[in-house]
């Protein structure tokens, strides 16, 4: 039974014994008070107990032949769908050996034969409610862990909401055709998963922190949206203003995220990997990179991953204003930046995962129309044409 709503107006009781005047004994006292089921077996009582409705009590004689009483309810407490349900052992037994044997297995009471109606009765009315309490309990107990997961879904939901609303505005400022951030989050993916199987500071990481590493990598440059055009999408030289206009994004980035994060009034978790990648992931191991000049593991791990990431996208993606690397060039290239540029041990991680990094590459490059919108938005931005120097994939 899913929960009480479910259950029938009267309890249901299951009476078994091998004796068809025993059965029909039970059978008179107990109609009209309970729905009554019997049992000539222990077989038929645990097909019976284990079907709906599920009885509310079981009357169980022990003297049975092929399965006792014993066995019966051994199995009947063996089994979650009935291990709930209480046994009370109808016999004439009356040894303290043989009513702990049955307390043992799980039974909840006695009653002896001959029974006395009131005796019994009563005895029957104090386990249902016994049991109407548990199950009371038990149900609320159900419905509050539901009720925390539906909770826990809608939260997981208007988080995932967020972060994706976010990156669509990254999206829109950098190229709407391009598949920049989807193989962005692809990577971060690919590289967490493999750096997590590693020994060190990131086997600490999880299935959850991985999935939100690569769903928070989206943002990494959401600080662009405050990067004027002529800025943004300068193929040559910056000056050393527009240069430090450039750089600012990283903080811009980080200081609106954290805004976001004061107006919910609490710490954000899933604000966390996404305010560390847009802050550091121009930060390099050697510490010469922006904004603040962190070397080694003063970057955040999340940042140091998206800056080996960012980097290989840069050298395999078709832009028109550089020519493209193979996937094993910009490994190579890679290679050779480790402890300068990359964390040792994130290359690491990459160089055994570097085969499917090639694979992302290649399965979610840019069309012509993402590289086409992307030379019209720099001319319309630089006032000129734009000569395409790429070279195909």
């Amino acid at each position: 039974m899913d929960s009480m709503l479910d259950r029938p107006d009267q309890e249901v009781i299951l009476v078994v014994d091998d004796q068809p005047d025993n059965l029909m004994l039970m059978s008179e006292l107990l109609m009209g008070q309970y729905q009554v089921r019997v049992a000539g077996s222990g077989a038929k009582a645990l097909r019976l107990a284990a079907s709906e409705p599920r009885p509310d009590l079981v009357l169980l004689d022990i003297m049975m032949p092929e399965m006792d009483g014993y066995e019966v309810c051994r199995q009947l407490k063996a089994d979650p769908l009935t291990a709930e349900i209480p046994v009370i052992f109808l016999t004439g037994m009356v040894s303290t050996a043989d009513e702990q044997r049955g307390l043992d297995l799980g039974a909840v009471d006695y009653i002896t034969k001959p029974i006395s109606p009131p005796v019994t009765l009563a005895r029957i009315r104090a386990h249902l409610k016994l049991k109407a309490n548990a199950d009371f309990l038990r149900d609320k107990s159900e419905y509050l862990e539901l009720e925390v997961r539906r909770r826990s879904r809608e939260l997981q939901a208007a988080q995932d909401a967020t972060l994706e609303a976010m990156a669509t505005l990254c999206d829109l400022r950098d190229n709407p055709h391009s598949r920049h951030l989807l193989r962005i989050e692809q990577y971060m993916r690919l590289l967490s998963d493999a750096l997590a199987r590693r020994e060190g500071e990131a086997g600490s990481l999880d299935l959850e922190q991985i999935e939100l590493l690569a769903r928070s990598a989206q943002l990494h440059d959401i600080g662009k949206v405050a990067v004027p055009d002529r800025v943004l999408l300068n193929p040559g030289q910056l000056s050393p203003e527009d240069q430090l206009l450039m750089q600012s994004h990283t903080r811009i980035g980080h200081d609106a995220l954290a805004a976001a994060e004061r107006r919910l009034g609490t710490p954000a978790e899933f604000l966390r990997y996404a305010k560390e990648i847009a802050y550091g992931h121009h930060e390099r191991w050697d510490g010469t990179g922006y904004p603040r000049g962190l070397r080694g593991e003063q970057i955040p791990l999340s940042a140091r991953l998206l800056a080996l990431i960012d980097c290989y996208d840069e050298l395999t993606s078709r832009h028109p204003y550089h020519a493209t690397l193979s996937p094993d060039e910009a490994r190579q290239h890679i290679l050779a930046a480790s402890g300068s540029h990359f964390d040792p041990q994130v290359v690491e991680a990459f160089a055994e995962v570097a085969e499917g990094f090639a694979a992302i590459a290649i399965r979610y490059a840019d069309d012509a129309q993402a590289l086409g919108s992307e030379i019209e938005r720099m001319a319309d931005a630089l006032g000129e044409s734009i000569e395409m120097t790429t070279t195909p994939p």
